[in-house]
């Protein structure tokens, strides 16, 4: 379901009912592309065929879905045919087209081009969790989630939405879990990455390594810092978490068992693994506000 996890904290009142939050997001829906647009972005329901609704609350916790459409017109395209253009100029004008007039017939190539180019669709889910007050998305880049937040932030203009952090660092965090010394809920995986604090351009990564190996733990230990590191959370949550806090690589231990077999309704399946993603990243969330000393006030 979810593959990455950003959080941010939530201030403000989040609608009481699914129908609210929906009717706000309604404010923002999703809108084709026109002919001259290169991209539209806008909420779209969660099981179209089931029902028109833009949020699905579900463990007291809402759903939603971005969809942006993009218009897909290379540069090479556009050069190309502005090529064959400025040479219609010079064969007619005996002279090369001045930049005021090359910079028109590039303006004119790209709106006549634009209409004819492929279309192309990404989305991208977040949810509110409204006991936490937390806002979740599923994106791996900060521009990603700067569309998901600026699209949200339309419709929920009376809501804040701050950056999610404790009192005491990430990095202290990915530290005791690779050391050994974290409580027992948090394992160590098999993948990390560290960076040299005086160059930004060292970096050693490690994937599918026993990062218990002293040559590994010697870089950390002589001074490299450690940025991302795989983590097994109460062997329900595999994730690569940075030092930013941001979740990567997401993955619920066992679920692939459960979609495998192809069986029972859509919409249920996704509800369990729903419960289940929000209930386990609740009890992440909790832990690490124990062992980060809460958050700031």
């Amino acid at each position: 379901m979810f593959r990455n996890v950003r959080f941010l904290r939530l201030n403000g009142d989040w609608p009481e009912s699914e129908e609210a939050v929906s009717e706000r997001l309604a404010k923002s829906g999703f809108r084709p592309c026109g002919p001259l647009t290169e991209r539209s972005s806008g909420w779209v329901p969660i099981d179209a065929d089931r029902s028109e609704s833009l949020a699905r609350r579900v463990n007291a916790a809402d759903l939603i879905k971005l969809r942006s459409q993009s218009r897909v017109l290379p540069p090479a395209a556009i050069n190309e045919e502005l090529e064959n253009r400025i040479e219609e100029y010079r064969a007619r004008m005996n002279e090369n087209p001045p930049p005021r007039e090359k910079r028109r017939l590039k303006a004119e190539t790209r709106d006549e081009l634009l209409p004819k180019a492929m279309l192309k669709s990404d989305r991208i889910l977040g949810y509110v969790d409204l006991k936490e007050k937390l806002l979740a998305i599923d994106a791996a880049q900060n521009a990603t989630a700067e569309r998901f937040l600026l699209h949200l932030r339309a419709p929920f203009d009376q809501v804040k939405f701050l950056p999610w952090g404790f009192n005491r660092p990430f990095g202290e965090l990915l530290n005791k879990i690779f050391f050994g010394s974290a409580p027992g809920q948090f394992s160590l995986g098999r993948e990390c990455r560290m960076q040299d604090p005086s160059d930004a351009r060292a970096i050693v990564r490690c994937t599918d390594f026993d990062l218990t190996d002293s040559t590994i733990r010697q870089h950390v230990a002589t001074g490299m810092r450690l940025t991302h590191l795989g983590i097994v959370y109460d062997n329900l949550l595999s994730f690569v978490l940075d030092e930013d806090g941001v979740l990567r690589k997401v993955k619920l231990l066992g679920a692939d068992d459960d979609e495998a077999d192809g069986q029972g309704d859509p919409l249920t399946r996704l509800d369990a693994e729903f419960v289940l993603m929000t209930g386990t990243l609740r009890h992440l969330v909790a832990d690490m506000n124990k062992l980060l000393g809460g958050y700031p006030s």
